[in-house]
């Protein structure tokens, strides 16, 4: 008789949350970049690299459900999410301009803000850090905090009140 799997602690929860939420950045980016669908793209995530060893780096196991459907949500809503950061960006710089992982951000992000469940200054942090692995000089990040900022104000004002 198998062992049973202990449940992940709080903490191990938080991590994977964190992981799901860079790996659909990058899963968005990857969709854009290539044209690759969005079951190719799960498949691939999910199978090669949420808990992956690769090259000696041990990657993070993501939450599969939170990936799921912050990348289904981003490209259901991909419209909706895109104006709403358009409508953010400081000097009205179009989307189409951004760097192509920023857009990533934004999307995953304006999923996740739409999604209703997690508190949108929970959302804003997780996605700084994003942007802080992927710019680690900062000028990025404090951009994605003043246009998630906006964005959450705009997307769910009830949660500032």
């Amino acid at each position: 008789m198998p062992r049973p799997v202990p449940k992940p602690t709080h903490e191990e929860k938080k991590r994977m949350k964190s992981a799901a939420r860079l790996y659909a950045v990058q899963a968005l980016f990857q969709m854009e970049a290539s044209g690759t669908s969005l079951p190719d793209v799960q498949s691939e995530f999910e199978t090669h690299r949420f808990g992956a060893d690769i090259e000696g780096d041990t990657y993070a196991e993501g939450d599969v459900t939170l990936f799921r459907s912050l990348i289904a949500r981003a490209l259901e809503r991909q419209v909706e999410i895109d104006k709403a950061t358009d409508t953010a960006l400081v000097d009205r710089w179009p989307l189409g301009k951004i760097d192509p992982t920023l857009r990533a951000v934004f999307r995953a992000a304006g999923s996740e803000l739409l999604g209703k469940g997690t508190p949108p200054k929970v959302v804003i942090s997780e996605f700084v850090d994003v942007a802080k692995a992927f710019y680690p000089e900062g000028k990025e990040a404090r951009l994605v905090n003043a246009v998630l900022d906006h964005m959450a104000h705009a997307m769910r004002p009830e949660a500032f009140e």
